[in-house]
């Protein structure tokens, strides 16, 4: 199992303020940042993000980075969900935010996850339900890209490129 990642950039407490340090807890697990004043575990438990595979004009919608990661670079619309928010709202949420559309959540495509990242991807199939197809405040570009034109070298994340290659699998012509 992969040791803590990120462990450095947490040195105190949020409980009391005292030094963490990393320990292991149980066996066969990962070390735990603990305190060494009050003994609170902090545990980095990973962050739940959201993509849309949005099929429009026999293609799919995609956008272009103007944030890092991967600026520059074509994704699917997609973030992080917000705490207390249901999944499917977040994706119906950030798609708004990065292409200006509606849409709806129809089936859970797959969930992505590797082994030395915080985050766990959702993917969802949706459906275009209204608004027009243009790029939000942290894209550079929204399109629509044929099946046979998705520009594979130029997508920034696995998370995009498998779920892609698993919605033309399964539901491609």
């Amino acid at each position: 199992m992969p040791d803590i990642q990120d462990c450095a950039t947490y040195k105190f407490c949020p409980q009391c303020g005292g030094r963490l340090e990393k320990r292991l807890i149980k066996p066969g697990e990962p070390q735990r940042l603990v305190c060494t004043a009050c003994g609170f575990i902090f545990y980095l438990d990973p962050k739940l993000s959201v993509i849309a595979v949005i099929p429009m004009e026999k293609g799919v919608v995609m956008v272009r980075r103007a944030i890092n990661p991967g600026y520059g670079l074509w994704v699917v619309p997609g973030g992080f969900v917000d705490m207390g928010e249901v999944v499917e709202d977040a994706v119906v949420r950030e798609t708004q935010e990065e292409t200006c559309l509606t849409v709806r959540p129809i089936r859970l495509l797959n969930i992505y996850s590797y082994p030395d990242h915080r985050t766990i991807i959702a993917a969802y199939v949706t459906e275009y339900v209204s608004g027009e197809l243009g790029a939000g405040d942290e894209t550079m570009e929204a399109r629509v890209f044929g099946l046979k034109e998705i520009p594979w070298p130029q997508i920034a994340f696995s998370s995009t490129k498998e779920a892609l290659r698993e919605y033309i699998s399964r539901f491609g012509q």
